[in-house]
């Protein structure tokens, strides 16, 4: 016998009598226990159990019968649509999961949709796999509501992509004794270093040689983030704040950010390089022995001021580039010099 469940709407639930508990809830990880073999299904789980024609209708206060169709399109909430379409997928997909708050009431952009548990367990083994947050493709993403979990994002063709987001604590063991003092002239742009040791190059994988100029030590070019790191350190004897002037006149505060995520990555014995042919501010190098045997960069490092706003198709692009290098896209977010460093990569659930 198909059942049928009955509007709350004071509590924002369905409820659905007979043997609910036992077919829906026990078997299945529907809904939550009430009174007797009672259950309460939050509005997406119905809609699963009618789309599924398990659930034969949901019957309203006013006794308006609501079968799958003129359940969707009563629109409970600005999300509801989206919703559905993660929590129906993953079902396929073999995981149970939970509304996170109030099972009617749509969560405000930031906050937790689902809690998902492992393939096998449900709502009552006290385990959870992903906390997961669903978007549309056009919801931007303030960097401020990032946090661990999973991000779900529906585009206009109702195709789903998944991310999985961590905080990322970037370490290395990439270190080289530094030269004193080394002359160094400051150009446009950039910084040549007359003749350093050339462990500076070899082993600490600071600049580029420059091409065709045959000597015992190489003639180093330098970018002004570099520049401005071994200045700093008293490597090239040039001031600081020259050279930090310069690269604020080239490239303004970008330039301010990048450079404290530069010496960041450098104070963790982090290798940063370039990133541009890769769309990104920095790639990384973890463990630099020698430039000789350099292996491959792990990160790409994209620099964002602390109140960022992500557009998700900005995300995709990102993310996808990183991984068809074999990277891990990061972002660090700089404000007045502290740097939270977030990881973003694709996940299949």
């Amino acid at each position: 016998m198909t059942l049928e469940g009955r509007f709350d709407e004071a509590a924002g639930v369905i409820r659905v009598g007979g043997d609910a508990r036992q077919r829906y809830h026990d078997s299945r990880g529907y809904g939550y226990p009430l009174e007797g073999n009672e259950i309460a299904l939050a509005p997406v789980e119905a809609a699963h159990l009618l789309y599924r024609g398990d659930l034969g209708a949901v019957v309203t206060e006013s006794g308006e019968r609501l079968e799958f169709r003129s359940f969707m399109a009563r629109e409970p909430g600005a999300k509801f649509g989206v919703r559905f379409l993660v929590y129906a997928d993953l079902r396929e997909r073999g995981f149970y999961l939970s509304p996170a708050r109030e099972p009617w009431v749509d969560p405000p952009d930031g906050e937790v949709d689902f809690a998902v548990f492992p393939r096998g367990k449900g709502p009552g083994d006290g385990e959870i796999e992903y906390a997961l947050r669903v978007l549309g493709e056009r919801t931007d993403v303030p960097s401020t509501e990032l946090e661990a979990g999973v991000l779900a994002i529906v585009d206009e063709e109702s195709e789903i992509t998944y991310f999985e987001v961590s905080e990322r604590d970037p370490s290395g063991s990439s270190t080289a004794a530094l030269p004193e003092g080394c002359d160094a002239d400051l150009l446009e742009d950039r910084v040549v270093v007359w003749e350093p040791p050339l462990e500076l190059y070899e082993r600490g994988f600071y600049g580029q040689p420059l091409e065709g100029r045959e000597y015992d030590e190489p003639t180093l070019q330098c970018s002004l983030l570099e520049a401005a790191s071994l200045a700093e350190r008293g490597v090239i004897d040039l001031e600081p704040e020259t050279v930090r002037k310069r690269g604020r006149e080239v490239e303004g505060e970008r330039f301010v950010r990048r450079l404290a995520v530069y010496t960041a990555l450098r104070e963790r014995d982090v290798v940063p390089k370039t990133g541009y042919k890769f769309g990104a501010d920095f790639r990384t190098y973890a463990d630099v022995e020698s430039v000789e045997n350099l292996g491959h960069s792990e990160l790409l490092i994209r620099v964002h001021p602390a109140d960022h706003v992500f557009e998700p198709r900005d995300l995709a692009l990102d993310v996808r580039l990183a991984h068809g290098v074999r990277k891990t896209m990061v972002f660090a977010l700089v404000d007045d010099g502290a740097i939270d460093w977030w990881s973003i990569e694709r996940l299949t659930p």
